[in-house]
């Protein structure tokens, strides 16, 4: 039988099973980055170093030795990526939590999926396609302040974007046919995501000689580890809640 709000979880039981979601999510996408995603970064930066040794011939600045080296760094990406799913996994069990009220059904691995796919569509890919990844060898430094910033910026719209879709969902009512209620909700999202792109700036920093085969790989690589992360936080965070409630469940009914 369901459970009522009193037999839920606390707070933090549900923010260890976001950690320990994203955890593991994060160790997973952090294979996937070094698989799929190192050998485009060693093209790129071999594609750097190129052009940094050819400036002096030409009057530019001397090459300037990396501080980390790339052993340091490959060993440091699963360590950012576990890092960084844990944090995510402890934001989603903190949204998970606050919203509890709004949520429409008691499944809580349901509701714990949903989570994570609006995170992943918001956070991830609303800002992605207006902002995709660049290897090591684009971008001007001279702007990364400003794209740091745009992006986030973008990040927190897409998020807003999913938030107006779900209100423009809600906002028909229960009582109306299923298909005005998605283009209700893809109406408010489409929106705000336009807008956002309208709005913000765009750059255009990819110089013409890199190889756009590599470009898109990298991008592709990029994408497919946040997806990785994502869908993991959300598959695990579910199975972990499901398993919770039914062990509530269980502890709740009388003994014979």
């Amino acid at each position: 039988m369901p459970l009522n709000a009193t037999t839920a979880p606390p707070f933090l039981t549900v923010l260890v099973r976001g950690l320990l979601a994203g955890l593991i999510a994060g160790l997973l996408a952090g294979t996937f980055a070094y698989v799929a995603g190192e050998p485009h970064v060693e093209a790129a930066i071999a594609i750097e170093e190129a052009a940094s040794h050819a400036e002096p011939a030409a009057g530019g600045h001397q090459h300037e030795e990396a501080l980390v080296t790339r052993s340091g760094q490959r060993g440091g990406l699963f360590l950012a990526t576990g890092l960084f799913g844990a944090a995510m996994g402890g934001l989603l069990a903190t949204a998970y939590v606050l919203l509890a009220r709004r949520r429409r059904t008691d499944d809580d691995g349901r509701s714990g999926l949903l989570l994570a796919g609006a995170a992943l569509l918001g956070a991830v890919i609303v800002p992605f396609l207006k902002y995709p990844a660049n290897p090591p060898a684009v971008g001007d430094p001279a702007t990364i302040n400003q794209r740091t910033v745009t992006y986030l910026l973008m990040v927190v719209l897409g998020l807003v974007a999913v938030w107006a879709g779900s209100l423009g969902y809600r906002s028909v009512g229960t009582r109306a046919p299923l298909w005005q209620r998605v283009a209700a909700a893809v109406g408010g999202f489409l929106l705000v995501t336009i807008v956002s792109y309208v709005v913000l700036p765009s750059f255009q920093e990819v110089p013409t000689d890199f190889p756009a085969t590599l470009l898109w790989n990298f991008r592709l690589a990029s994408l497919g580890t946040q997806v990785v992360l994502w869908t993991g936080i959300g598959l695990l965070f579910a199975a972990l809640m499901h398993h919770d409630r039914r062990r509530r469940a269980a502890a709740a009914l009388p003994s014979t």
